[in-house]
C-alpha cells in the first residue's frame, strides 16, 4: 500500500525560530501536527531538513541562452540590453531560442528544482505551460509587474500595472539596476509616479543609495538581491545589511543569461560577501522571501504549510551551514508537497511509498533518482551535467534508514 504521508525523524529541522529535533510530519502534502493515518517513516539521523527554497527572481525561459561575453562592467541594464542586440545573431543564441518556449520554461523550473528550489517568481508574461499540473516547481501567482522604468517596449506600462495590482499582492519591477546616474535616479522617479508602496518589490537595486534604502524601508517596500547577476554585469552589488535587518530583502538568482547556475550559488555568494551569516542568507530564500512575496504557506514548517523541503547531510554547527555553500549534487533529497522529486538512490523506498515512479539519472557525476514525470528525454538533454543512467551504483555514504509504515 502506498502512502504520501510521512514521518521524518532524527534530523535537525530548520525552523523560523532556529532548529528542532521533533519529527516532521507530512499529510496530504502539508505539514501537520499529528498524522491522521498510515505514514511512511524515514530515519534521518545525521541529516538537516530545510524548507524548500524560494527563488524571488527568475526568467525561466532564458536559462538556455548563452550569456553575453563581458569585459568592462556595464553602467546600467539598459546598456547591457543594447549590447545584447548584436548577440541575437550568435548561432548559439539562435539555436537556444529555437527550442520551444514550453520546453525552455520547464527546463528553467527543473534547474531550480535540482538546487532545492521549490517555488519561483517568473518575472515575465504568463504562459500556459506554467499552468500544467506537472510543472516542476510552484510559482508565485496573482502578482503585478513591469519590466523597467526606461524600457517601455517590454511588459505592461509601469503606472497602469501598479494601479491594477491589489495592495495585498506584490508588484515587481527591475529598478536601479546599475551604478550610474540613470540607475541612481530611478527610485525617486518611481516614487514620483506614486508606485513606491508596501507591496512594491524592487529587483536588483544596485544603484540604491543610503537615503534610498531608508526610503524603501520607510515605505515597507522590499528589494530582491541577485548578487551574482549584479557582479557579472556591473562589477558590484548592493550592501544587503540594512535591508536584511529590516526584513525587506529576499534572494533571487536571475537566469543563467546573466546570473549564476542556480540559487545555491547565490546563497554561497551572499555569505562570501562577509555581510551575512548562513542563517541570515538562508532566511532570504525561505521565511523572508515568503513574507515579502505574500506566500504564507511557504518558506517554513508551520502546521498547514506546503511540505516543500530539501534534505542534506548534517555538517555540524549551525544547521543553516549544512545548506549554504553546498553544490546541488550534494542535496540528498528534494520533496514538493511531501512527495520526493529528486533524491539519492537510497531514498528509493520513499518514492515507492509515495507511489512515484522514478528513473535513474546522473547529476554532476552523482547517481540520483528523478520522478519519471519530470524525466522527458528532450528536457533532460538541455541541462548540462544531467543524463540518464543505465544503472545506479551503490552510494558510498550510509543510506537513509527507512522504517516502513506506521
Amino acid at each position: 500500500m502506498t502512502s504520501a504521508n510521512a514521518r521524518l525523524r532524527g534530523a535537525r529541522t530548520i525552523t523560523a525560530d532556529g532548529e528542532s529535533r521533533a519529527p516532521l510530519l507530512i499529510a496530504d502534502g502539508r505539514i501537520c501536527a499529528s498524522l491522521p493515518g498510515r505514514a511512511y517513516r524515514i530515519d534521518l539521523r545525521d541529516h538537516v531538513i530545510a524548507p524548500g527554497l524560494i527563488n524571488a527572481h527568475e526568467h525561466l525561459h532564458l536559462n538556455l541562452v548563452p550569456p553575453l561575453p563581458t569585459g568592462t562592467p556595464f553602467p546600467n541594464s539598459y546598456a547591457w540590453i543594447a549590447a545584447f542586440q548584436a548577440h541575437f545573431r550568435n548561432p548559439f543564441v539562435i539555436a537556444a531560442l529555437a527550442v520551444p518556449k514550453t520546453l525552455r520554461l520547464r527546463h528553467g523550473a527543473l534547474k531550480n528544482l535540482f538546487a532545492g528550489t521549490t517555488c519561483v517568481v517568473h518575472h515575465d508574461p504568463w504562459h500556459p505551460a506554467l499552468d500544467m499540473a506537472d510543472f516542476p516547481v510552484a510559482l508565485l501567482r496573482d502578482y503585478g509587474w513591469a519590466y523597467a522604468l526606461n524600457w517601455p517596449a517590454y511588459g505592461p506600462p509601469v503606472w497602469r500595472s501598479f494601479d491594477a495590482t491589489p495592495s495585498d499582492r506584490p508588484w515587481m519591477i527591475h529598478l536601479a539596476e546599475g551604478t550610474d546616474a540613470t540607475a541612481k535616479a530611478e527610485l525617486a522617479q518611481l516614487d514620483a509616479m506614486g508606485c513606491l508602496a508596501s507591496n512594491t518589490v524592487l529587483v536588483h537595486g544596485v544603484g540604491l543609495r543610503e537615503r534610498d534604502i531608508g526610503r524603501v524601508i520607510e515605505r515597507g517596500a522590499a528589494v530582491i538581491w541577485c548578487p551574482s547577476s549584479n557582479r557579472n554585469l556591473f562589477g558590484r552589488t548592493l550592501d544587503p545589511r540594512r535591508l536584511q535587518a529590516a526584513g525587506r530583502l529576499a534572494l533571487g538568482s536571475d537566469s543563467r543569461l546573466s546570473g549564476a547556475r542556480d540559487l545555491l550559488e547565490d546563497l554561497r555568494s551572499a555569505v562570501e560577501t562577509g555581510a551575512l551569516g548562513s542563517r541570515e542568507a538562508l532566511a532570504l530564500a525561505t521565511i523572508d522571501a515568503a513574507r515579502i512575496l505574500r506566500l504564507p504557506r511557504r518558506g517554513h514548517f508551520a502546521t498547514g504549510a506546503h511540505a516543500d523541503l530539501l534534505v542534506v547531510a548534517d555538517r555540524g554547527g549551525d544547521a543553516a551551514r549544512s545548506v549554504v555553500g553546498i553544490e546541488r549534487s550534494q542535496i540528498r533529497a528534494v520533496a514538493r508537497d511531501g512527495v520526493p522529486r529528486i533524491a539519492d538512490p537510497d531514498f528509493s523506498e520513499w518514492f515507492d511509498a509515495a507511489g512515484v515512479d522514478a528513473v535513474p539519472v546522473v547529476l554532476d557525476g552523482r547517481p540520483k533518482l528523478l520522478a519519471k514525470a519530470l524525466a522527458d528525454p528532450a528536457l533532460l538533454a538541455l541541462e548540462p551535467g544531467l543524463e540518464f543512467a543505465s544503472r545506479i551504483d551503490e552510494p558510498a555514504r550510509e543510506p537513509a534508514s527507512a522504517e516502513g509504515q506506521c
